[in-house]
């Protein structure tokens, strides 16, 4: 594991390259960032965000969403992928957002996870970029992917395994910007399908690349990733 110099080397780092640490997801209202979470399940956030306007433009209000038809619903959604359970989750998502919670999106991890299709990744990014909460640790697959390779977890790819050693070692203030900069950081250098060690500026702290606590060595290539 990492010492805490070497994390906040890491955490800095990420800083300078990505300063603008925003979530990559558009929205205007609170329950629209929590719709657009559940839509990016199995889908891109670039293809939700091309979803979304003509989506919320049909269905201004939570009401609207509410008394909506799921079918119709899931025909704004239907490039997204499972639009069937997405759209049922959405409608009966703002009807319980209505009902139990005055039309707020709530802030505690227990009130997030009772909504329909709601698990801890939506709830701590809503709860991060919502409420600002500190500590709070979204495992997403690029988290997950680089947390490994760097050697801040164990290399575990179970979600909230990973979210309880990140947790732990991220400082509190850091850890929500460090997530949304991790997303930026495995799209354009530690890619799923490689790393880039050869520009990436986390190579003087990462385990991948050094070989250290058992991880595999990258191979340092000269290619340049297509544009």
């Amino acid at each position: 594991m990492k010492t805490e110099q070497e994390i906040w080397a890491i955490v800095e780092a990420l800083k300078e390259r990505y300063p603008d640490s925003l979530c990559s997801l558009q929205y205007e209202k609170d329950y629209e960032l929590l719709f657009a979470v559940r839509l990016s399940a199995q889908c891109t956030d670039a293809r939700v965000n091309q979803v979304t306007p003509a989506l919320f433009a049909r269905f201004p209000t939570l009401e609207d969403f509410a008394q909506a038809d799921p079918e119709e619903v899931g025909q704004y959604i239907h490039s997204c992928g499972f639009f069937r359970g997405k759209s049922r989750d959405l409608v009966n998502c703002a009807r319980m957002l209505l009902s139990d919670y005055g039309g707020k999106v709530p802030g505690e991890m227990e009130d997030l996870l009772r909504l329909p299709g709601v698990g801890r990744k939506t709830a701590n990014l809503i709860q991060g970029d919502v409420y600002h909460t500190p500590g709070v640790v979204v495992a997403d697959t690029h988290c997950i992917r680089i947390a490994g390779r760097l050697g801040l977890t164990d290399g575990t790819k179970d979600p909230k395994r990973v979210e309880e050693q990140l947790r732990a070692v991220l400082p509190p203030e850091e850890s929500n910007n460090f997530c949304h900069r991790m997303v930026l950081f495995g799209r354009e250098i530690c890619t799923a399908r490689r790393a880039w060690c050869e520009k990436c500026p986390l190579r003087p702290w990462c385990s991948y690349f050094l070989g250290e606590a058992g991880g595999k060595k990258a191979q340092t290539e000269t290619a340049q990733p297509t544009p």
